[in-house]
């Protein structure tokens, strides 16, 4: 299946979901090109000593959802907005490590998940947006799933995975690229097959006798396998009175909380979901992990009828799991709902006063995603409707993690659990937003929860504090694996084994990076422990053109501050990042230092800019090779005193 067409609607999907440098180098059709960087085999030596791993990850999730964090972070269980439920995760905490401060190092799935997969930061694996990228350039390296698989493992993906990596030929188009051995995806498999229950997909008109794409689809399926489609969005011509009054009865009927930007238009925000607790997508992709492991070295068929293979339990699993929730639309079932329909949220401060400092890509994020307009009811809603579907899928973990663990010792294997709290994190009125996107705490900052089997290597009842990143997951599972992360071959993975940070062995961080280009266009960010900053990286919106590959790349260092669109947060006056501090007077020297010091990195410390659509087309930055020392070192006389704002 060629992925032209869907990489745009997979965009527009999304938004109502929502120096001195190398050449550039390009391979022509006719070239063999390197797919990975490196072929060996790994040989399988000791299963007993290799353990199965399961890695979940949650999407749009807020780590205080989990009242383990809030318990760790504000000393209550609760949210300092209110009630949370989350007695499966807080379970699985006490098992083992809670890190209370991991930073996604995109805010957005595609290259956040881009990220975890290979390691890499955006600036270093060309991913910034929702790109579809692929494996034929000779500086991509492999994903955790397919060095593993050298390895030996057997590799299987549950739900969303959605790293947008895929298979690429000249004239082929994109391709799924067998990242795992076996998958079950929420949409292709789940949702095709029936198994959702309220979603957008593509409509089609078959008048002209083959499909042509017609627009958007709002599908609505019923326990009793009863199905509704209409329109939300035609690609010629205007709506029909039907899709409005279908549309109309889906929103009274579920109860259905829209948003009403522009951009975000028709994004669930809450509601009632229209199948009970079990049989929602979600549930499903856990029925799918189970029957896979269950059925292990038998054949099965899946929930859609379908012929399949069982784990082989002479290989150890490395098995991720990917809900879909807390991603809108946020629609808990009855069931959850109804514990939270009477609680009363604090709805985050915001005042409108605060724009008046940000700059233009931050002005447009918030006019994109903005709900601070919405009545105190709808607040209440999109606050109770989100922490309550946070309440159901951990009930569903829970559901999983058993079952993965009842596999492994079943089976006398040793067992690693991942948990990634959220791809990046979610707004729930901070900065006047219903959203991600942005470089602020609540889009960024997340949690993780790692448990062993073996305690003598992950102890119980441990929290870390310190600084972790989304580029730390590939090398702690590849390191827990018994890949010897620490071969010149591995060289290019950006983080840390998260191991080493619990035991005090891994090297210092000072500060976190990531960067964007969406909704607002190009944008990186660098966080320390007291200061936020971030800046426009390229001066235009959208992928680099072929044209301008590698060029101008020092336009944000060289440009006025202005210009660049500096945003700089001081957390010792300013906690929740209200007011943007980078064109006071007294903090403008401190942001032209971060300006510099997150360009430097960003721009010129091996940043790819690459053609997706050519085999191997891209371009090096090395103008400032090795400045990303992981040291701030900010000059103590570029700190302004507390209060130096007011």
């Amino acid at each position: 299946m060629k992925y032209s067409f869907l990489f745009k609607f997979a965009f527009l999907s999304s938004v109502l979901a929502l120096g001195v440098a190398c050449s550039i180098k390009t391979a022509t059709n006719g070239e063999a090109t390197q797919t990975l960087k490196h072929q060996d085999k790994y040989t399988y030596i000791n299963q007993k000593s290799t353990p199965n791993i399961l890695w979940i990850i949650t999407d749009d999730q807020r780590p205080d959802s989990v009242s383990a964090y809030n318990q760790a972070v504000f000393g209550t269980k609760n949210s300092p907005l209110g009630y949370v439920e989350s007695p499966n995760v807080d379970a699985l905490a006490k098992e083992g490590i809670l890190f209370t401060r991991a930073f996604t190092n995109s805010p957005v799935c595609g290259p956040s998940r881009g990220t975890l997969s290979t390691g890499r930061y955006p600036f270093r694996n060309g991913h910034y947006a929702f790109e579809l990228t692929h494996q034929n350039p000779d500086f991509v390296t492999p994903t955790v799933s397919q060095t593993l698989r050298d390895k030996g493992y057997g590799t299987a993906v549950f739900g969303k995975e959605d790293s947008y990596i895929f298979k690429w030929g000249p004239g082929q188009g994109f391709h799924d690229a067998n990242l795992f051995d076996y998958k079950v995806h929420f949409k292709h498999d789940l949702q095709a097959n029936g198994l959702g229950e309220l979603f957008v997909k593509a409509g089609y008109d078959y008048t002209s006798g083959s499909p042509v794409m017609a627009g958007l689809k709002e599908n609505v399926v019923y326990p009793n396998g009863e199905k509704r489609a209409y329109y939300l969005k035609r690609k010629t011509g205007e709506l029909t009175q039907d899709d409005l009054a279908q549309k109309q009865q889906t929103t009274e009927e579920f109860e259905l909380l829209r948003a009403y930007t522009r951009s975000q238009k028709d994004l669930i925000l809450g509601g009632v979901n229209p199948k009970p607790a079990g049989e929602t997508v979600d549930a499903y992709i856990v029925k799918e992990l189970q029957n896979y492991l269950a059925h292990a070295d038998q054949t099965f068929k899946t929930s859609w009828g379908k012929q399949a293979q069982g784990a082989d339990t002479s290989q150890p699993q490395f098995i991720q799991l990917g809900f879909h929730l807390p991603h809108t639309p946020v629609l808990p079932p009855k069931e959850f709902r109804d514990r939270f329909k009477d609680k009363i949220y604090d709805i985050p401060e915001f005042e409108k006063s605060e724009l008046q400092y940000l700059p233009k890509q931050l002005k447009s994020v918030y006019n994109a995603m903005k709900t601070d307009d919405m009545s105190y009811q709808e607040k209440q809603q999109a606050i109770r409707d989100y922490y309550a579907f946070c309440a159901y899928g951990d009930a569903l973990i829970g559901q999983a993690v058993a079952s993965f663990k009842d596999y492994s010792e079943a089976n006398n294997q040793p067992y690693l659990i991942v948990f990634t709290v959220g791809d990046h994190g979610w707004h729930l009125g901070e900065q006047g937003i219903t959203a991600k996107f942005g470089p602020w705490i609540q889009s960024v900052e997340n949690a993780a929860i790692i448990v062993s089997s073996d305690k003598s290597l992950v102890p119980a009842g441990k929290i870390n504090r310190k600084m972790v990143e989304f580029v730390d997951f590939s090398p702690t599972i590849l390191a827990s694996a018994g890949v010897d992360i620490k071969q010149p071959e591995f060289a290019y993975l950006d983080g840390f084994n998260l191991l080493d940070v619990m035991n005090n062995q891994a090297p210092r961080r000072d500060y976190i990076l990531g960067e964007i280009n969406l909704v607002g266009g190009p944008r990186a960010y660098m966080h320390t422990e007291r200061f936020r900053f971030s800046m426009r990286t390229r001066p235009f919106n959208g992928p680099v053109s072929a044209d301008y590959l590698g060029k101008d790349l020092k336009w944000p260092l060289n440009v006025s501050a202005e210009e660049a669109e500096l945003a700089l947060y001081d957390l010792a006056v300013d906690p929740n990042e209200q007011r943007n501090l980078a064109y006071h007077p007294k903090y403008a020297p401190l942001a032209n230092w971060f300006r510099h010091r997150l360009g430097n990195i960003v721009l010129g410390d091996g940043r790819v800019e690459a053609d997706w659509s050519q085999a191997n087309a891209y371009h090096i930055s090395n103008f400032a090779k090795g400045a990303d020392n992981k040291i701030a070192n900010i000059p103590a006389k570029l700190i302004p005193p507390a209060r130096a704002f007011k």
